[in-house]
């Protein structure tokens, strides 16, 4: 009970800190020059430079039939998260807005320390919301609804698609080309951060060598770099011989090591090295795990 509580307790103070990182980028970077970074933010910023209602408002307004949609879609444990991060979120916004800029003022005047500042900061705060199984609403609903159909598809690249179509709109609405391309910065910068952070752990390295020393350099790698080698059974198609080829799967930070384990103990060997952008198994993704 203690540790299911704790567990709670840990997701939501997480949660916390994504919503505020998430919201210092656009009150404090975007927002305040118009830089739309796409999705329904992006969106909100537009709809804003048109009334009197602040952006974390106009957020929160159009959220509301995409929660009920999520509602429906994923239930209600999902959608209490997501509540909450909206919730927050917008609050943190208008805050940052009426209370702290005021005293404090712009952070910077220079429109692409702020589109990549703020990108930045959108990416990082999305990536600590998203590995808690939340939302900050808005498009990232949808897009985990189609990641649910299409696990193939990587996050950033779906958020890039929709975040383009409202920066062509951000275009059209401010007339200012330039500014349309300083939030393209933003939006470039906020996926390439996001797929960072969600992905940097899934990828590895996948070794094929072809040895007559199999045994030494699978002994050696399972010795001084412990990780699991597999044997895979050759034969040459030219002169039948039979071989062992090593099969390994490694970290990016350990292959140096093999590759030098494997020079010392044949310089004859024939290595193969290819990515692997997802491992499920002992060491990597569990089988389970869904999907961001």
């Amino acid at each position: 009970m203690k540790s299911s509580i704790g567990k709670i307790i840990c997701k939501f103070l997480i949660l916390t800190i994504g919503c505020v990182i998430y919201s210092v980028g656009v009150a404090m970077f975007l927002d305040p020059y118009n830089l739309a970074p796409g999705g329904v933010t992006g969106l909100s910023i537009i709809i804003s430079s048109w009334t009197s209602l602040k952006t974390g408002t106009i957020i929160y307004l159009i959220n509301i039939p995409i929660m009920i949609f999520g509602l429906v879609k994923f239930g209600w444990r999902f959608m209490v998260s997501t509540l909450y991060v909206t919730t927050l979120s917008s609050l943190l916004m208008n805050g940052i807005t009426s209370y702290i800029i005021p005293r404090t003022g712009l952070l910077t005047t220079d429109l692409l320390i702020s589109g990549v500042t703020g990108g930045a900061l959108l990416g990082i705060g999305l990536a600590f919301i998203l590995q808690q199984g939340a939302t900050t609403g808005g498009i990232d609903v949808i897009v985990k609804a189609i990641r649910q159909k299409v696990p193939q598809l990587k996050t950033g690249k779906m958020f890039m698609i929709f975040d383009t179509a409202v920066v062509l709109l951000s275009m059209v609405a401010f007339k200012d080309v330039q500014l349309g391309l300083y939030a393209v910065a933003a939006i470039v910068v906020t996926n390439s951060v996001l797929d960072m952070f969600l992905y940097k752990n899934d990828g590895a390295n996948l070794l094929y060598i072809v040895t007559d020393k199999a045994e030494e350099v699978a002994g050696r790698v399972m010795k001084e770099v412990d990780i699991g080698v597999t044997y895979l059974n050759g034969e040459g198609a030219y002169t039948g011989e039979k071989k062992k080829v090593v099969m390994i799967v490694a970290k990016p930070n350990v292959y140096a090591k093999i590759r030098a384990i494997v020079r010392e103990e044949d310089e004859k060997a024939f290595l193969i090295v290819s990515g692997a952008s997802d491992v499920f198994g002992y060491g990597y993704k569990d089988h389970y795990m869904e999907e961001l």
